[in-house]
């Protein structure tokens, strides 16, 4: 019952941010002039008006704007994960891979350059910007190869660093991220609309700010490089590009303040706030007392869990309670296993409850860790629920927990002790959510 609970409170968060939630609102057409990111822009005054969507959310949110000012798209080009693509009218649709590049990924990234660079001042780009978009939509820097650049892709996924980290190195191996993608559009109108996948909704870091300026430098990259012990593992080709960026032979991303962003307008329009506060509605209308534990999670996966289930064990607010968090850890993954944060987070808190006994106060405690894309990792779950019944004498072996724990293989624990979530692609990315029930 409870875990049920816990799945139903996670996909009204699911909903609520979900792209035909979400657009309507922030792309409309009234009395012959378009509304877009707080503009109004008389449609007698547009020449073409080219549609780019790229991420985990670009079909459905391409699909919304078809809906909104189909007869208006000139071109439209649409950059999604493998398996998460929609039927669209006016799109050219692209599938590649995801969280490393492939040759999709480059191909549509070409086409996209190509596309922006022919336009005018009289011309509108309306970006569609969500979870992925980093690694979907990609180009190699001179002198590299596709190869390298899947190479440094693994390498900073796995190293522990932040997703801000990471995009400061991508930024920098790039034509299209770091605002570059504006100033190949430039001079024409620039329109952003994004579903942050990003602790704090920097547009910056969401993916990679291709519409927006840069504060980031070849400088920052090289140290993010050096400090998770990447720089000398990734390919020559790759070292060479830096180091010319380093040296000012490789010109910089467009900073605050650069002609570039002269007519670039962008907006948030969902996030993981916003999923957040529609669970806690969920909640509270199931009857539960509703505590938002955290807006930021962020931090080790392994030291998050541990903490979260100390606080629900110790918790001494009303019951039933459901206290929920929100964002994206870390996670450096040093075993052979199959999973993702996500699982990993459960299958640490089923840990710490075996650790503590059944509970504290003979709780009854259910703790769901899922991301909001649908996918945990390369798997094709989207996280894990867990509860205390899970770890009553015979349910499950304590000393095969402890080896799936080590070797990173949540997957296959949950896979064959239950407790796998499978969601197939919710078409919207606003990162992590945890939400704990205690009955």
């Amino acid at each position: 019952m409870y875990t049920t609970n816990a799945q139903e409170i996670f996909f009204s968060a699911i909903n609520a941010v979900h792209p035909r939630s979400l657009m309507p609102q922030h792309v409309y057409i009234d009395k012959d002039v378009l509304h877009i990111c707080g503009q109004k822009i008389n449609l007698s005054s547009i020449d073409n008006l080219i549609v780019i969507a790229a991420g985990k959310a670009a079909p459905a949110m391409a699909r919304e704007i078809e809906k909104q000012v189909r007869h208006l798209i000139t071109k439209g080009i649409c950059i999604t994960k493998y398996g998460h693509a929609l039927p669209l009218n006016k799109f050219n649709v692209f599938e590649a891979a995801h969280p490393v590049p492939d040759k999709n990924s480059i191909l549509a990234g070409e086409i996209v350059l190509d596309t922006v660079q022919q336009l005018s001042a009289n011309d509108i780009v309306l970006i569609l910007l969500s979870g992925g978009a980093s690694s979907l939509l990609t180009d190699i820097p001179q002198g590299c190869t596709l190869e390298d650049i899947q190479q440094l892709s693994v390498l900073l996924v796995n190293s522990g660093a932040s997703i801000e980290q990471i995009n400061i190195v991508r930024k920098h191996v790039s034509r299209i991220k770091g605002g570059q993608l504006a100033k190949a559009a430039y001079p024409a109108k620039v329109f952003t609309l994004t579903i942050s996948d990003v602790p704090g909704d920097d547009p910056g870091s969401i993916a990679s700010g291709p519409t927006v300026p840069d504060i980031s430098t070849f400088e920052d990259a090289y140290h993010v490089l050096v400090k998770y012990n990447i720089w000398n593992q990734i390919s020559e080709s790759v070292i060479q590009y830096i180091r010319k960026g380093l040296h000012a032979e490789i010109e910089e991303t467009p900073k605050p303040g650069s002609l570039f962003f002269k007519n670039t307008f962008s907006e948030i329009i969902g996030n993981n706030k916003l999923a957040l506060e529609a669970a806690k509605m969920s909640a509270s209308q199931s009857g539960y007392h509703v505590v938002i534990l955290n807006y930021d999670l962020c931090g080790d996966t392994e030291q998050e869990a541990r903490h979260f289930v100390q606080y629900l064990l110790d918790y001494d607010g009303n019951l039933p309670a459901c206290i929920i968090m929100g964002g994206e850890t870390t996670l450096k993954v040093t075993g052979n296993g199959k999973g993702g944060r996500n699982q990993h987070f459960a299958l640490c808190a089923l840990h710490e409850l075996f650790k503590n006994g059944i509970t504290k106060r003979n709780r009854s405690i259910t703790i769901l860790s899922a991301g909001t894309d649908g996918t945990d990792g390369p798997t094709d779950a989207t996280g894990a629920i867990i509860d205390t019944a899970m770890i009553r004498p015979g349910i499950i072996n304590f000393d095969e927990l402890n080896n799936h724990l080590a070797d990173f293989d949540a997957y296959s624990f949950f896979e064959k002790n239950g407790g796998l979530i499978i969601t197939g692609p919710t078409q919207t990315n606003v990162m992590d959510m945890v939400i704990g029930l205690i009955n």
